[in-house]
């Protein structure tokens, strides 16, 4: 079960309002998402959660590019919320690496061989499927590695009344946590 949330900084305060996430695909649409929440160019920050798996903020501050925090990318990467958040630029890679990747493995077997080269395959079975599995766990070609954990920016908060480490620390029920923070949990409780 996922919550999202917007909440926009106002001179009054906090507002929040709920958001569905069905029309949201890229990062890009949540960034435009939050913007059209945003009074004056103001920060808005969206709240996505994952029942005891994963929490992201997302702050989006006027044009600015958007500042992103996951609690657990690996979680978050089981996710087609948390895929979203998790770009090229936050995990460390070049932008369309995964393109590239998938290129390098068309051209690999899965018998670990290239197109054209002959399989060097010996009559004993299982002495090749040990092989196999081994050439598996070496070939450092895994796009999909996503680190375990916090990841992003740990300061997003940080000017708004929650320190890095205190998000670090937090787990279940951190977005009520973090509005506490804010001080903005009384408008985030009307929409949950």
């Amino acid at each position: 079960m996922y919550f999202a949330a917007l909440l926009a900084r106002t001179e009054d305060g906090w507002e929040a309002s709920d958001t569905e996430l069905d029309d949201v695909e890229t990062l890009s649409d949540l960034t435009d998402l939050a913007r059209e929440a945003s009074v004056d160019e103001d920060t808005v920050l969206v709240f996505i959660e994952q029942e005891d798996a994963w929490f992201g903020v997302i702050r989006v501050d006027g044009e600015e590019d958007p500042r992103i925090y996951i609690s657990d990318a690996s979680a978050a990467a089981r996710s087609s919320y948390g895929e979203i958040l998790l770009t090229d630029e936050l995990l460390g890679r070049e932008p369309g690496a995964e393109d590239s990747i998938a290129a390098l493995e068309e051209l690999v077997g899965l018998d670990g061989t290239e197109d054209g080269e002959p399989d060097h395959t010996t009559d004993n079975d299982n002495d090749n499927d040990t092989d196999l599995d081994d050439n598996d766990d070496d070939d450092g070609l895994d796009a999909d590695a996503v680190p375990t954990g916090p990841l992003g920016d740990t300061g997003v908060l940080a000017d708004l009344g929650l320190p890095e480490k205190e998000l670090l620390m937090l787990r279940t029920d951190a977005l009520v946590e973090i509005a506490d923070a804010l001080g903005a949990a009384e408008v985030l409780e009307t929409v949950r």
